[in-house]
């Protein structure tokens, strides 16, 4: 939500710049993954995604995340010579996800969160999350903020080892629970420019991306837990969309320029100017990150102006109006606000240009759940 982009140090997934993001509820999107160890799999640790095996052996940020939390566990073995040695036997790791994967939807911060989280499980480690992302963070730098729930900041750091580069709960869920979240799927597809890519060519080449990181983002992080702490949604939203739009703005000004939002997502940006403007408040805010889906941020209260502005031009043939987070929305039959004042052209593009929608709120950290994707004799065991 509001992003990093850009790496000091490469190596250790140091940002530069800090940031902040909303977890959003498991109800509705979700990774789930069981780790487990044992003298009898295979030599090499495996790891399985989504149905198909991954190669370890060739991400170096999968591996430093599992040399970490070995390590952690080997402290612990060594304390207590009674401890099981899981620290010496493979691993096999599954994960799943109900929601695509590199399309710019954070599959890759909620796939190493969890992944930090279940290993941990297995290893019994003592350690807290706010220790365990920075261990996330050498998997995927959003990852460090997804260990948490609520609102959560990534601390940039200024420590060339990366010791104060970490995750801190900004806020709680149950600080400000009546946040929800529309998110327009545009494409499944996975996105032209991978994230890394695009980080290295935006600080190589962007003259306007250092003034972003050092003077624009400290001064926006302040404002916006500010914002955050305070229930002051008009602030949240209009900074929440300034740092995308800013984010995109470096992207665009990249050589070469980087496109990662489409017509449907500046259809989006439209339509989510005219519904604050013609309700005369600022009920809803936008926010991209490296990819076209727009998440669509609101209040409960305001469910019937900005989500049902979305359902009345989309339709509910759509797939995604559904579940938990649709109760507000299954009577509402009209738009929210008066569909012939707002720009056409959007409409439009809107009406033929998604796949599905998400409706969601924010929600808890990791969760030990029940349901296991490893059987007890090691077989895959898939739920999709």
């Amino acid at each position: 939500m509001f992003r990093y982009w850009g790496k000091r140090d490469a190596t250790l997934n140091l940002p530069t710049n800090s940031s902040l993001s909303v977890t959003l509820s498991q109800k509705s999107l979700r990774t789930l993954t069981t780790a487990s160890c044992s003298a009898d799999y295979p030599a090499a640790d495996e790891l399985t995604l989504n149905g198909k095996p991954q190669d370890i052996q060739s991400s170096k940020r999968t591996l430093a995340c599992l040399a970490s939390l070995r390590a952690h566990r080997q402290e612990l073995e060594s304390a207590d010579s009674s401890l099981p040695k899981l620290s010496s036997f493979p691993l096999r790791i599954v994960s799943e996800n109900n929601f695509p994967t590199a399309a710019g939807l954070a599959s890759s911060a909620a796939g190493f969160a969890a992944l930090v989280r279940a290993v941990a499980d297995l290893y019994k480690l003592p350690q807290s999350p706010k220790e365990l992302s920075k261990i996330a963070r050498q998997g995927s730098g959003s990852a460090c903020r997804s260990l948490m729930g609520g609102y959560v900041a990534w601390r940039g750091g200024d420590l060339a080892d990366g010791s104060d580069s970490l995750a801190e709960e900004v806020a709680s869920q149950s600080h400000w629970p009546e946040m929800r979240a529309l998110i327009l799927v545009v494409s499944a597809e996975k996105k032209d420019v991978p994230s890394t890519t695009g980080m290295q060519t935006t600080v190589a080449t962007s003259e306007l991306f250092a003034t972003r990181a050092n003077a624009v983002v400290p001064a926006r992080m302040t404002a916006i837990e500010k914002a955050i702490h305070d229930r002051d949604f008009p602030t949240f939203a209009e900074i929440t969309m300034r740092d995308s739009n800013g984010f995109h703005a470096t992207c665009l000004d990249s050589w070469p320029p980087i496109f990662y939002m489409n017509d449907v997502s500046r259809a989006a940006v439209r339509l989510v100017h005219d519904i604050n403007n013609l309700v005369g408040r600022t009920v809803a805010a936008y926010t991209f990150d490296a990819g076209p889906n727009a998440v669509i941020y609101y209040l409960e209260k305001d469910s019937a102006l900005v989500a049902g502005t979305f359902k009345a031009i989309l339709g509910t043939s759509l797939e995604g109006w559904s579940g938990p987070f649709y109760e507000p929305l299954k009577d509402i039959t009209t738009s929210g606000v008066a569909l012939d004042q707002v720009d056409s052209r959007a409409v439009d593009v809107l009406k033929t240009g998604l796949s599905r929608v998400i409706l969601t709120g924010v929600g808890e950290g990791p969760i030990s759940v029940e349901e296991h994707l490893v059987g007890e004799k090691g077989e895959i065991l898939s739920r999709q």
